[in-house]
Order: C-alpha cells, then structure tokens, then sequence
C-alpha cells in the first residue's frame, strides 16, 4: 500500500499543493518561533555571563533597590559601607573589591525629552583603581568623571545621539535636572547597554548621594587571588559584612546560573506566547487538511471500490489514505523547518539592527528539528483520520456507479447532535463563569469558551444551509442566474462549506474578541478620566517615581497655573488590613477632582472625614459615619469617619483623605502625581509653561486629559496590531483553504460546467458563479466569527469589570463591518485563479469528464 500511496500523493501533487503550503507555513511558524526564542536566550545567556567574568564574589544590599522616598529612613539599616568595603579588601582571599551604586537615570534631549525607552537608561559610579581606570568600563574616549559636574557616556548612545567629549548633557534621576560636561565615552559587556539601553557614569560620591547614602554601596564585587576558590573567598566575606536578611552573599557561578535561569523564564514566556498562535495557524490548517483529502477521496471513490473488489481490505485503504498524510506532513515539514529557520534568522538580524538584542550566532537545535517534523507530520496524520476512516467505508458495488457518496441522515443527525451538545454545554459554562465573576469565573469561561467553539464548528453544516439559503434573493436579483448558481453551489455539500468557512471563522473570532475588549477598555478609561478629572493636567514621573516636594512647589508658581493638587499615596493599616490613601489638598479638590458620590458628600474632605470607593465600602461593611481605627505611616494612631462613598475608580484609589489631615501623620510624602488646572485649560502654551518650570526634566510627564486617554488607546492599538499580525498567519492559511476548496471542486465539477457553458452561460458568468460562491462562504466565515467572538469578549468584559471601574461591553460597528468586508474581499481574492481555471474548461471535453 506504501507504492499505492505514493503513486497516489505524486498523481495528485497539484491538488495536495495548498495543503502542503498550510502545513509549510504552520511549521515554518513553530520552527521560526522555536528559532528566534533559543537565538535570544542564548545571546542574552552569553552576554550575562561575561557581565560576571571578573566577578568572584558579590555582596548585595537588597534593602538598596527601593524607592528613595523611602531610603532616607530605611537604607541606615545594616547598609555597604565604604569600611565594609575596605574590610573586604583586606581579606587574604581577595585580590580586588568595588563598591557600586547603580539605578535609575533619564538623559533629555535639548527639548527636555526622554533619550531612549522608558527605564532603558541606568546610572552607576566610575571607580578607578590605582591606575586610574575601571576595568568594568574601558574608555574610548577621554577619561571617567572626577566632579559632581562630569559624566561618562556609553558608547552606543554616544553614537546615536552625536554626544562627544565637552558636550554638555541633561540628566536627571528623582530630583532638579543636572547640567554634566561629558568626559569620556566607554564600551561595555553590561546586558543594559548591549540589549539597547544606556549607562551614564557619575563619580562616586555623586552616585552615592543619587542612589543611596554618602559613603553607601548597594553591592561589593570582589575578586579572588589565584588559587583562591569562590567558595572560599565567600565564606571569607560572609564574616566580614553585616549580618542581616538585607545582605546578601553570592558566588560569580550562583549570579551566572541565576541569571541563565530569568533569562530562560522571560524567553520561555515568550516563547509559550509565539507558540500559541502557531498552534492557532496549525489548527485552521487542519480544516484545509481535512477538507483536501475528504475531498480527494469523494474524487477516487471508484478507484478505493476497485482496490477493495480487487481484495484490499478495510484496514489497508485506511492505511494507504494515512501514509498519503504523512508523506504530505514529512515533505513539507522539511520545507517547513527551512523556512522557519529562515524566519528566525531574520527575526534575530531585525532585533539586534533594532539595538535590542546582544550579538550573536544564530541558535538551530536538535530538538528544534525534531519538534517541527513531528508536529507537521502528526497534525497532517490526525487531520487525515476521519477521511481515512470514510474510504474504508466505501462499499465496493455502490461506489463504482457513483462519484461520491452522500452522507447518511443518520450520521447528520448524529453530528448535529453532538454540537448541540457542546455548544449548549459551552454556553452554559461560560454564563456560569460570568455569574461567579472576577478570578473564580476564568476556568469556566476559558472551558466554555473551547466547548462552545467546538460545538459551533460541528453545527456549521446545519447553520449554514439556513443561513446561506437567507442571502438567495439578494444574489438573484443582484446576479441574475449566477448568484442563484453561487447560492445552490454553497449549500449543495454544507460538510464542505463548513470546513472551508470554520478555517476563516477562527481567525475572525480571536481578532473580533480581542478588539471587542480593547474597545471596551479604552471606552472605560476614557470614561473615568472625564467623570472623575477636572484638571487640566496630570503630572507624573516615568516609570513610577515619586514627584518630588520642590518639583510640587514649582508647579504651583508656574505660569497660568489656577489651582494644583498632590497626590499622595499612603497605606494606612487597619483591622481588616492595609488601605491605600489617596492624599488631596482640601482646598483645591474641588476644582480638580469629580468623584461620582453615591452616598455622603465629597465637601467633608475639608471636614477631616474620609471617602471609600463603592467596592472598599462593601468589602469593610462600612457607610457614611462609621469610624475606623488607622496606624499611620508614622506610627501614630487615630480614628477617622467615612464622609462619602464614590464609584469605584482606578484614577482616584480606594479612599481619599485631605492632605491635612493625612501629612502630618506620614514619614516622608510619597507624591504619585500633581493635578494642574491652568487658567485657558489645556493649551499648548499652558503644557510649555508647566515643562519649563520643571526645569525641562525628561523624567517628568505632563498629561492633558486627553493626552492621557490617547496615550492608553495607542497602548491598546499597538497591541492590537501585534495580535492582528500574530494571527495572520491562521488567516493566510484559511485563505489558501478557501482557494484549495474552490480549485477542487472546480475540478470536480467539470461535466457540470461544460453543461453550464453548453446551454447558454458564458465565460464571465461562470467566472462570476465561483467569485460568489467564494464570497458567500467566506462571508459566512467572518460573520460567525464575528458573533462568536462578540459573544466571548462581552464574558471577558464582565470578569474584567471587577477590575476596571465602569467597564460595559462596547461593540465597534465599524470594525465589524470592515472584517465582514476583509472577509468578502478575501474570498474575492481567493478566487481569482479557480474562477479563470472554470471559465478555461473546454466544453466538450468536459462534458465527457467521467
């Protein structure tokens, strides 16, 4: 049966050639995912171990890594100290320690702009040695800073941003923007630079007073003399550094395998992510596998009664049908693995010209080989099975004086059966996990989601009569005798249909759910930012830093400025636990904040009284005029009185106190934000006055209420566009299904057309036939992912409404009628070369097509 088999797939390479293309590019996924994901661990591994190659032992300060508001308090505690170092120098084992500092820094441009990606620049101290240079950082280019006026600059970003040697740079960190002359330019092996970030280089005492405490480290490298071991050297250490939780000692070889390990976590994420979709495109590649081969065997029906009448068995057709699979799924895995080692070198060689990515060879593993071929030939083989099992089937006498043998009634009703089976079951359990809400309502949701997928694919023989059917009178009074053709064609073989639109209806329902969502979501925040914020402005610092006091002061005296408010966040701690504190001022919350109050007034802010959210409320069975025991920040203790309840909201925090009441009672204020009403509104003139009296700091972000609102939709665009492209993949493989589809049953409609040709309809009506049978069924496609997708995101939207405050289902219209749209261009598109191939067939001999 293996020669049958062969002679058969060799007989048949035309029409097998969009299903190997299906399985190439769903394999060509896997192996560039695969590819690309050990590339990038490999080059990440590779440059953190040299980050380590001078490290025989380091010394950490875990307590160094918070927020500065909270160093000034906390980081005395057990600290690195310039003696701790010295002791550590001093030790028989060591042949070299450094001190270092290192954290956050953000260098402007002459606009006062942010260089780089958020949280891509890092500051550290330069700390020479007796020669005068750090081995950590060899320069290029003049020499390291020695001033609290200098600064050192890498070498890359001293390339992309034409910074020499007496330039002057703007750098800031938590406080009033730096004015630094740059004394040298250096290279270095640290994975921040080498992954497309920067570094900048102050002197020590500088750093120290930035990022820690004078004469503070937060770690100690040291170097071990010849013959000493890591171990060794650590032990010596251990004994000489304070003894608290905060410090920490480890060996180079720990901090390497440590950091091989996150670098395969994050890669691993990726990874499990890309993998995802690939999963996506090959299972929308098992409807055009399936619906080949079932497609071919109706076509050979008289050939398999030939082979059983002349004494193959059930077993053996059945086999011979398999083997044809997994030839289809070896040969073109192998092109697929080609391929997709393609695309990952091309993935990698964007990603390292992008700067992002450290150099390196590009990664092709055994298992990467093995994984490819089994998952292309296995999926080909299982998407094989059921028409395999139909061939065996075939009774030899009926089938020789037939081409293709209908589907019994039993086995429709058997069928539709089982779908409304799932599908019931999924809708079930999806409402289930809506009525449960919030993180108890995902398993059911997730599990009703996959059931009621399945079960609509199952039923889409029987919807799609109906509802194909619905569109005859439009086609024929559009059309004519074609769009009645078209119609007849679509719903003539519904298993078929079927196949060729559940490809499409995938990829339309993962792209319809995830933009009922992002729409959703953008409609939710925009929504708070306009109830609840009358400020012109909201000020902030990147990534998450504190406003600082003196940059609070010179907002308040900027030019235009009406009113201004902090926002100061404190945790308060109570009998049913921590409660977050949001600290406005009291005279100007007003003018600058609008909570929707549903019980109580916001006026009794003034009062000393505080205001809950709706959900913090319930949580603590509290209302207006309960009291609550508070520890303060300080240690202090007190009682305060609810005065109002508002709706939940992201922007405003669980509760809202007045900034005198609050401060008096806090350690240091921990500024989130200041609001800005300026006298105009949101201007560009008021937006410049308010960065100048900043001083320009690129740290600092000033926010119109709808900068804001635009900011988090292209957040959610970009996203979305990553999504859409993910699953272009799933959606050029349905494409090609609907092309396969149609160029077989051309195929295998020949007499047909000829007769068609032979009474009266001519070559550009029988080209318009294919066209709108191809545009019905891929129609049909889109507009059942539509729903299912709508149906899913709405489930999503209320597990998610726990978390975002007046989140609802919004449904985007035009969206839907664009992917509706995409979807009849797609089946146009498809098919072009079925149709021309149709209005090509030679009359007669067409007719007499056995």
């Amino acid at each position: 049966m293996f020669k049958t088999a062969l002679r058969n797939v060799l007989s048949h390479k035309g029409r097998l050639l969009m299903t190997m293309l299906a399985v190439v590019l769903g394999t060509a996924f896997v192996a560039g995912t695969l590819v690309f994901s050990d590339s990038v661990s490999t080059a990440l591994k590779n440059s953190l171990s040299h980050n380590y190659d001078n490290v025989s032992v380091r010394v950490d300060n875990q307590a160094a890594g918070i927020e500065r508001s909270e160093k000034n308090n906390n980081s005395a505690a057990d600290p690195l100290t310039t003696q701790t170092l010295h002791r550590i120098q001093a030790l028989p084992g060591t042949a070299s320690a450094v001190g270092t500092v290192t954290g956050f820094a953000g260098i402007g441009d002459p606009s006062g702009n942010l260089i780089g990606e958020k949280g891509g620049t890092n500051g550290a101290n330069w700390s020479p040695n007796s020669g005068g240079s750090d081995p950590r950082y060899p320069m290029v280019q003049g020499t390291g800073p020695a001033s609290a006026s200098q600064v050192a600059v890498d070498q890359n970003t001293a390339t992309k941003n034409g910074f020499k040697v007496g330039d002057t740079i703007r750098v800031a960190v938590d406080g009033p923007v730096m004015q630094l002359t740059v004394t040298g330019i250096f290279t270095t092996t640290d994975p921040q630079v080498s992954s497309g970030g920067s570094l900048v280089l102050f002197d020590t005492p500088l750093a120290q007073q930035l990022y820690a405490q004078p004469g503070q480290f937060g770690t100690i490298d040291a170097t071990a003399k010849p013959g000493t071991s890591q171990d060794a050297l650590a032990s010596e250490i251990e004994q000489v550094v304070p003894q608290s939780a905060n410090i920490t000692v480890h060996t180079g070889a720990q901090l390497t395998a440590d950091a091989k390990t996150m670098v395969e976590n994050g890669t691993s994420n990726m990874k499990t992510a890309l993998l995802f979709f690939a999963g996506v495109a090959l299972f929308v590649g098992v409807f055009l596998i399936s619906n080949t081969f079932t497609m071919l065997i109706a076509q050979r029906t008289r050939e398999l009664a030939l082979l059983r009448a002349l004494g193959a068995s059930r077993r053996q057709v059945r086999r011979s049908v398999l083997i044809e699979a997994l030839l289809v799924g070896l040969t073109a895995s192998v092109v697929g693995l080609g391929v997709g080692v393609g695309i990952g070198a091309a993935l990698k060689a964007w990603a390292g010209s992008s700067g992002n990515l450290p150099g390196g060879g590009l990664t092709v593993t055994a298992s990467t080989a093995v994984i490819t071929l089994l998952v292309g030939t296995v999926v080909t083989s299982l998407a094989a099975l059921f028409p395999a099992l139909r061939a065996s089937r075939v009774a030899p006498v009926a089938a020789m004086s037939s081409n293709e043998q209908p589907s019994s009634q039993r086995s429709l009703v058997i069928r539709n059966s089982i779908g409304g089976v799932l599908a019931g079951l999924g809708i079930a359990s999806v409402l289930m996990g809506v009525g449960q809400g919030g993180s108890n309502g995902r398993v059911p949701v997730g599990l009703g989601a996959a059931l009621l997928v399945l079960g609509v694919f199952v039923l889409t023989p029987l919807l799609s009569r109906p509802i194909i059917a619905a569109t005859g009178p439009l086609f024929r009074g559009l059309f004519g005798v074609s769009g009645k053709l078209a119609k007849q064609n679509a719903i003539r073989n519904p298993r078929r249909t079927a196949a060729t639109a559940s490809a499409l209806t995938i990829g339309v329902t993962l792209i319809s759910a995830l933009t009922v969502i992002g729409t959703s979501v953008n409609s939710a925040v925009a929504g708070q930012v306009t109830a609840n914020m009358k400020a012109d402005y909201a000020v902030e610092m990147q990534m998450g830093f504190p406003v600082s006091p003196a940059l609070a002061s010179e907002l308040r005296s900027a030019q235009g400025v009406t009113a201004t408010s902090v926002l100061d966040m404190q945790d308060l701690q109570t009998s049913g636990g921590y409660l977050t504190v949001s600290g406005f001022d009291e005279n100007t919350f007003g003018q600058l904040v609008a909570p929707v109050m549903t019980a109580g007034s916001a006026s009794s802010l003034s009062q000393g009284q505080l205001l809950l959210s709706t959900d913090e409320a319930n949580t603590r069975h509290l209302s207006v005029g309960s009291t609550m025991q508070v520890t303060y920040p300080n240690g202090t203790s007190g009682t305060v009185t609810v005065g109002g309840v508002y709706q939940k909201s992201q922007l405003l925090g669980p509760a809202i106190l007045g900034e005198q009441a609050l401060a008096p009672h806090t350690t240091a204020p921990y500024y989130n934000a200041v609001l800005v009403k300026s006298d105009g509104g949101a201007t560009p003139a008021n937006e410049q006055a308010l960065r100048d009296a900043t001083g320009r700091n690129p740290l600092v972000k000033v926010e119109s209420q709808q900068q804001m609102i635009d900011q988090f939709s292209s957040t959610i665009s970009m996203m979305l566009t990553i999504l859409y492209a993910l699953l272009g993949m799933a959606v050029l493989i349905a494409v090609l299904g609907v092309v396969n589809t149609l160029a077989m049953s051309v195929f295998e409609r020949k007499r047909e057309l000829g007769m068609l040709r032979a009474i009266g309809l001519d070559r550009r009506g029988v080209k318009r036939m294919v066209r709108l049978e191809s545009v019905v069924i891929a129609v049909f496609g889109a507009a059942m992912g539509v729903a299912i997708g709508t149906f899913l995101a709405w489930a999503a939207n209320r597990l998610l409404a726990g978390d975002l405050a007046g989140l609802t289902t919004v449904l985007p219209w035009g969206e839907f009628a664009l992917f509706i749209g995409i979807g009849a261009s797609v089946g146009l598109l498809a098919a072009l070369w079925p149709a021309r191939r149709a209005a090509r067939l030679d009359i007669l001999g067409a007719i007499k097509t056995d």
